[in-house]
């Protein structure tokens, strides 16, 4: 059973694949779908933050209506 993606682990794999495609050691082809993964994980991480930042924005938002009310 394949480990559900988190934004730690697509990091690290991006990560990985700027190293491999830095070396230039992988073919054009496999340079080619490195960075095609690396597009894939990129706009992963970038939902990822985006929700994150609206899930801290309403916390943010809840926390001051409540203070306004007390």
């Amino acid at each position: 059973m394949e480990k559900e993606l988190t934004f730690e682990m697509a990091m690290k794999r991006l990560e990985e694949i700027v190293n491999a495609l830095e070396n230039g050691t992988v073919s054009l082809d496999d340079s080619l779908k490195l960075f095609e993964e690396g597009i894939k994980l990129s706009k992963f991480c970038e939902t990822e933050l985006k929700n994150i930042e609206q899930k801290a924005a309403k916390i943010l938002e809840d926390s001051q209506e409540k203070e306004f009310k007390e």
